[in-house]
């Protein structure tokens, strides 16, 4: 890269191609992949640990005061209370690599008083690194990232990811699918919301929405999107999305469409609204939680507060 790069962002691009090397080195042979089962249809390899392994190592090599949150991990390494909190994902797409198929990255964000401020995706099968640093603009190798100018959801491209996890909501999905299937131009699902969050960057799609995710599948792709000039929320437009378990995201116009169409499927609920699903928050979640807010987008409209609860039934 040409590009002068912010000191802590150099340091997360080491981190990302550290475990993009053994990452492709695995990829070679597949079939030989130890594989274990986090829950139905969730699973780990030993790639993911060791990935995640040389990126902390990297990270606390030259940042020892910082706090980690990783996937595999939690918040078993660095220092637990700092203002600095890496946000990591060794390898989103673990399903498609141990089918050989070269969708899934490396996620990692350095979060700073709440806001997040620096961001790498790496996407090791293409060499592709998307980056970002607040207020610096998003790039994907040397070139600079900007959202698709489409005004219309009719012409638009979406991006999405199907729930597949025991306890997930299959029916309620399948509700968002059709509605927006149906309004737009296509509707695509390869497997790795890091990359997705950063297509919408690029402007391949122009819009993006899914349920389920944790703040490691979203959060550096998220600082990406806004620093390309698009939109992040959760489905009722709010810039809490981070721990919701539910992010929208897209161009500006397609934004608002996405919106509209997806708020009546929220897991928020108003006070003293009708109990929406929510699936449960970790403690890692937690953690995330009370360290990372929105700061790092542009302002939501302001709306009442909101509550989590978790209840049986979804609001549909």
């Amino acid at each position: 890269m040409s590009q002068t790069l912010h000191p802590m962002l150099n340091i997360a691009v080491k981190a990302a191609r550290a475990a993009g090397s053994i990452i492709n080195r695995a990829a070679l042979d597949v079939e030989r992949l130890q594989v274990t089962a986090k829950g139905v249809n969730d699973f780990v390899t030993e790639i993911d640990q060791a990935a995640e392994q040389a990126i902390i190592e990297t990270l606390l090599t030259a940042y020892p005061g910082h706090a980690i949150l990783a996937e595999e991990s939690g918040r078993q390494h660095g220092a637990q209370h700092s203002e600095y909190l890496w946000i990591i994902d060794p390898l989103d797409g673990t399903t498609n690599f141990i089918h050989g198929l070269p969708v899934y990255a490396v996620s990692i964000a350095l979060v700073f008083r709440g806001k997040i401020e620096q961001a790498v995706v790496y996407d090791p099968s293409r060499n592709d690194l998307f980056y970002a640093s607040k207020g610096r603009g998003a790039f994907v190798n040397d070139r600079r990232l900007r959202v698709s100018k489409r005004i219309r959801l009719a012409e638009a491209l979406i991006g999405t990811g199907f729930p597949f996890r025991k306890g997930d909501n299959l029916a309620r999905y399948l509700k968002m699918m059709e509605t927006v299937m149906s309004q737009c131009a296509g509707l695509r699902r390869p497997g790795a919301a890091s990359l997705d969050l950063c297509y919408v960057a690029a402007g391949w799609y122009d819009g993006f929405f899914e349920t389920g995710l944790s703040p490691w599948d979203i959060a550096a792709g998220s600082l990406v999107i806004t620093e390309a000039g698009g939109l992040i929320g959760n489905f009722t437009g709010e810039s809490d999305f981070l721990y919701q378990r539910e992010v929208v995201a897209g161009c500006p116009k397609i934004y608002g469409q996405l919106v509209q169409i997806l708020s009546p499927y929220t897991r928020v609920i108003k006070d003293g609204g009708e109990v929406a699903e929510v699936a449960a928050v970790t403690p890692e979640t937690a953690l995330a939680a009370a360290l990372v807010d929105s700061s790092s987008q542009p302002a939501a409209p302001k709306r009442p507060s909101v509550r989590i609860k978790k209840a049986d039934t979804p609001q549909s």
